[in-house]
């Protein structure tokens, strides 16, 4: 089976340069509600504000009836965010203790929302400018691999891998190129200065994309399992988790699964108060392709769901849309540490005078030390912490996301 390399690019060393001082903060060192109407499926053009690629011209990505073998190696992209993300570990659905404040101040500063200990979080506060134009580099290959390689002709899975990694890819350089920041819904994005969800942010085969382009007219339309809408990355803590692999061909399916596990068991993705179930505003988005009813909603839940939302699914009566959480899945929430204090270097000639920080951010440290005392209640209860992939059968595809 013919290789095709989707990169030429070294984003494998993008966060090396930053390596000592995440793990200064134990960040690689650990292993792993306002009420809207109830939810109820809308037409897909009935989004607010979105700018839509014309049809015909998303015609081509339509996934075809004729099939070439061919990989995308994704394996740059795997290096990079075992880098720089952070998985907070599974969910035990607990609100996050009230963050602490420091002493001498009132401010609290970093992330105080209730699901903060949910998902990964990616290291934006540690990239430079080296690591955005890797991202850039990286972002603009596989624009180059969509342009050049058929991808409506590759298997299913391949095309599924590819959509998926060139979201997130998207998402995680335009965040980081307007980084620091708070909430990136806040923002606008792109050349066409749109929310993050409308903002074009790639060019395949010379049609301009959003990331809504990708989810909504060209995956959720051409795959039928639902658990598809948990490999797209949004940039905030409401959102799925970004794994720290890449898609492809051979793990998709099981990615996807873990993902749609952690996401429905969590509190970000299902809560409820009294017979009211609250689920998270993603299944709006995704209801006019794959819930036609609360009752396909629910069967969904159910298939991926762990004893305590079972419960919950079996004792509430009525569906709304949960509280969102649009806070910047980093690790400091775009806030620089007031208290930091910085020591001048000299290097080079002429002599270049850099900025070194005297401590780690505390707001790191507060949130990385929240993750380990969370971690060691995993570990007490029986929980496992950390996920082990086994691959397939050498030189067999992984099972096919239909």
């Amino acid at each position: 089976m013919p290789m095709f390399h989707s990169t030429r690019s070294q984003l494998a060393n993008l966060t090396r340069a930053s390596v000592v001082a995440l793990a200064a903060v134990g960040v690689v060192a650990a292993p792993l509600a306002a009420e809207s109407a109830a939810i109820a499926p809308r037409a897909a053009s009935q989004a607010s504000d979105t700018v839509y690629v014309p049809a015909l011209e998303l015609s081509q990505f339509r996934p075809a009836d004729t099939r070439k073998e061919h990989t995308i190696d994704y394996s740059y992209l795997d290096k990079a965010l075992k880098w720089f993300v952070i998985p907070m570990g599974r969910s035990l659905r607990q609100t996050a203790p009230i963050a602490e404040q420091r002493l001498g101040t009132r401010r609290i500063y970093g992330h105080t929302s209730r699901y903060r200990l949910e998902g990964s979080r990616v290291a934006f506060s540690f990239f430079d400018d080296d690591i955005r134009a890797s991202l850039t580099e990286y972002r603009q290959d596989l624009e180059r691999v969509g342009s050049d390689l058929d991808i409506p002709s590759l298997p299913r899975n391949e095309q599924l891998a590819f959509w998926l990694n060139l979201h997130n890819v998207a998402v995680i350089e335009a965040i980081a190129k307007e980084y620091p920041l708070s909430q990136p819904a806040a923002q606008t994005f792109g050349l066409n200065e749109a929310p993050l969800d409308d903002a074009k942010l790639v060019t395949v085969a010379g049609v301009d994309l959003s990331p809504r382009d990708i989810r909504e007219r060209i995956v959720y339309p051409n795959w039928t399992d639902p658990k598809v809408i948990y490999g797209f990355w949004r940039g905030e803590i409401g959102g799925p988790t970004l794994q720290r692999l890449a898609f492809s061909a051979d793990n998709v399916d099981t990615l996807l699964s873990l993902s749609s596990a952690e996401f429905v068991n969590s509190l970000r993705g299902v809560e409820h108060t009294g017979k009211t179930l609250r689920v998270s505003r993603i299944y709006e988005e995704a209801a006019p392709y794959y819930f036609e009813d609360d009752a396909a909603l629910r069967a969904h839940l159910g298939r991926h769901a762990e004893e305590s939302v079972q419960k919950i699914l079996a004792k509430t009566e009525r569906t709304i849309i949960n509280q969102y959480e649009h806070d910047i899945a980093d690790l400091v929430r775009g806030t620089k540490d007031p208290m930091l204090d910085n020591l001048w270097t000299e290097r080079g000639m002429p002599a270049i005078r850099r900025p070194v920080a005297t401590r780690p951010n505390y707001a790191i440290q507060r949130l990385m030390k929240e993750r380990a005392i969370k971690i060691n209640r995993t570990l007490r209860r029986g929980l496992p912490v950390g996920t082990v992939i086994v691959g397939g059968e050498e030189g067999k595809p992984g099972k096919e996301v239909e």
